[in-house]
């Protein structure tokens, strides 16, 4: 709380040099020589118009702009700014909206724009397909068939078979 500049702290001060200076008896005398001072200067009509144009000067941009329109132009420029700020702050979820929504798109077209691949065979079974149950009653396998055995390799020198036969 300040009264003409002066805090309490200051007015502490000021009180206890009065204090000092005057003394105990005097400084009652100046106490009430000093408010009714005071009381005249905030009662007179100067200090009151004093008080006004300060009121005055400063409300007068506010009834300025209330006077020229300019409110309302004021309050769309806070909501505008309002908005900006909302959609910064909602710019990243959209990117990431737009992003994914690419993605889906790039996924979907490439089952059109990718060429065909032929698949390779089927890799053969591991373990041996199961004999149907008739097979199993029919009796023994049979056994398997007997191959020539292979022949030795040729050594050089040595007459091939088909140099046997004569030529005609």
């Amino acid at each position: 709380m300040e009264f003409l500049g002066v805090g309490p702290m200051e007015l502490l001060l000021i009180l206890i040099v009065a204090l000092i200076f005057l003394g105990p008896k005097d400084m009652v005398k100046a106490g009430k020589t000093l408010g009714k001072f005071l009381r005249s200067i905030v009662m007179s009509p100067v200090w009151q118009a004093v008080q006004q144009t300060s009121r005055d000067l400063r409300y007068l941009p506010n009834r300025l702009m209330r006077e020229a329109g300019l409110e309302e132009e004021a309050e769309e420029l806070k909501k505008i700014g309002q908005q900006v700020d909302e959609l910064s702050k909602s710019r990243a979820s959209i990117a990431g909206d737009v992003e994914n929504a690419r993605r889906e798109i790039n996924r979907d077209l490439s089952a059109w724009t990718t060429p065909p691949t032929i698949d390779s065979p089927p890799p053969p079974a591991l373990e041996p397909a199961e004999a149907p149950p008739a097979a199993e009653q029919a009796g023994p396998p049979p056994a398997p068939e007997q191959s020539e055995p292979p022949a030795a390799p040729e050594q050089p020198g040595t007459p091939s078979s088909t140099e046997d036969t004569p030529s005609q």
